[in-house]
């Protein structure tokens, strides 16, 4: 059917074409089926909105991203015929059925993702499907594959020493990364870091580093402040490096999913895309973090290396502490105080965060062949070198010399209230997942002045004393977080 082309100053997050509902009974289609759209010899696949009053029966509305996609500039028409089940489609029904996939078939999907050929239902499929069957590690060899190649890579000098490192995340607070990547470029190492947003967490490392600098980098700008200044500390999203993985990260968010295949398969597929050869995973574990002993840690960073083999990739695994938070802080700014306090060797900077960094650290150097790492590490640290370097890259990526000015801007939330523990005796475990879902409560990740400050960790408590205070700007989600510490216990306190 030959339609009349109506432009819709929209940007819907995929193709999406609007018809009135006179056309679509004529075509036998319904609201989200898929219509073809053809023009100039180029063709593409739209979800289908059916709506009435603001278009005619013969006229088919087009979002921005069509326009964008056929360069549309003088044609007044578009050919539009009914499409047949997506070939994604098909495979994602596969996998639910508990088959395994092939190279292409992977492939297949993940560029149907990255074209946004696929709705947000068929997205979440695709992940449920890997939670519910799992994929082997030849299947999460093929995703990773595939999600580096649906994307850009990053080029560095064949004789730089390319490193980087993650954490599988699920522990509130721990946020080495800007440590360890600012002690590691001191050192001479190049750490083209790239992180995600919060998926479960308060926050992710994209979140806390915007609260002062520019974290949506192009390649060219991300490539130059890491030639220059050995570093960055950018957002993954914001350069199309693995660009199906973020689509995906939304979905598993608005689920409150985190799938192991699409967590090795994410995180591999982002470091191999930024150049990375040595890569230092950080895997917690323990009572509250994602896995509950080290034997379950341990697997995974055996499926990382298996996954690294195949991609000429050296790995080395940490297995550290998971059953309580690292630092003071939980939420953008309120992390973000924490790491300045530790690249500036406060005297209350928390020392638990300071700690881990400097072990993290440690091994990433010798990972870069770095000799006498843990001295290295530390002197980096203490003589206040680190904290320069944070400055000069976040001044870099904000083309600015306003650092100093952009941290006095940060702030806590305008509400606050002090959390008292209820009897005396010894704090055993504080549960990573109930102060995530607490501080999310609160408003965190997208309230960056949102979060919690720990006044208490792991040890002895006395009845009345403060053990966390709760911040944000609305007044009811204090309550609401209120409300439900006074039915869960997050602080285990025995006697």
């Amino acid at each position: 059917m030959r339609l009349k082309i109506k432009k819709f100053k929209w940007f819907t997050g995929r193709p999406v074409v609007f018809l009135h509902p006179k056309t679509t009974a004529r075509m036998n289609i319904f609201q989200n089926d898929r219509v073809s759209l053809s023009l100039k010899g180029q063709n593409i696949s739209a979800i289908v909105n059916v709506v009435s009053g603001i278009i005619k029966h013969d006229e088919i509305g087009l979002s921005e991203e069509i326009f964008n996609v056929f360069d549309i500039k003088k044609e007044k028409t578009i050919d539009v015929t009914p499409s047949e089940m997506s070939p994604a489609s098909v495979i994602i029904k596969k996998k639910l059925l508990n088959n395994k996939l092939t190279k292409e078939e992977i492939e297949i999907v993940i560029n149907e993702i990255v074209k946004n050929n696929l709705t947000e239902g068929e997205i979440a499929y695709f992940v449920a499907a890997q939670m519910v069957h799992k994929m082997t590690i030849q299947e999460c060899v093929y995703l990773t594959d595939a999600m580096v190649k649906s994307g850009l890579r990053l080029e560095f000098n064949s004789n730089d020493n390319i490193v980087d490192k993650h954490c599988i995340g699920g522990i509130a607070g721990n946020r080495t990364t800007p440590i360890v990547v600012c002690i590691c470029a001191v050192a001479g190492l190049k750490i083209p870091k790239t992180s995600s947003r919060a998926i479960t967490s308060a926050a992710g490392t994209a979140d806390v580093i915007e609260t002062i600098a520019n974290v949506e980098l192009n390649p060219k700008e991300l490539q130059d402040i890491v030639n220059k200044h050995n570093a960055c500390l950018a957002w993954g999203g914001g350069i199309k490096l693995s660009p199906s993985d973020d689509k995906i990260i939304q979905l598993e968010r608005l689920l409150n999913l985190d799938v192991e295949s699409q967590l090795l398969a994410s995180i591999m597929s982002k470091k191999i895309a930024a150049g990375s050869k040595k890569i230092l995973i950080d895997i917690p574990y323990g009572n509250g973090a994602k896995f509950s002993n080290i034997e379950q840690a341990k697997s995974l960073g055996n499926k990382f290396r298996q996954i690294a083999k195949y991609f000429d990739v050296k790995i080395d695994t940490a297995f550290t502490d998971g059953s309580q938070p690292i630092g003071n802080g939980i939420g953008a700014n309120l992390e973000m105080f924490d790491v300045i306090k530790v690249l500036k060797c406060d005297s209350n900077a928390p020392l638990d965060l300071r700690e881990k960094s400097l072990e993290l650290a440690e091994r990433l150097l010798r990972l870069g062949n770095i000799k006498d790492p843990k001295t290295i590490a530390k002197e980096i640290l203490d003589s206040g070198k680190a904290y320069q370097k944070f400055v000069e890259i976040v001044n870099a990526q904000n083309n600015s010399n306003d650092f100093d000015s952009r941290v006095k801007k940060l702030s806590y939330g305008k509400f606050k209230k002090d959390i008292l523990a209820k009897r005396s005796g010894e704090i055993t475990r504080i549960d990573n997942k109930e102060i995530n879902l607490v501080s999310r409560i609160l408003g965190c990740p997208e309230i960056k002045t949102a979060g919690i400050y720990l006044n208490k960790h792991v040890g002895p408590v006395k009845k009345g004393d403060i053990i966390m205070t709760l911040y944000s700007e609305d007044v009811q989600k204090i309550e609401d977080a209120e409300g439900y510490l006074t039915n869960n216990e997050v602080f285990i306190i025995k006697n």
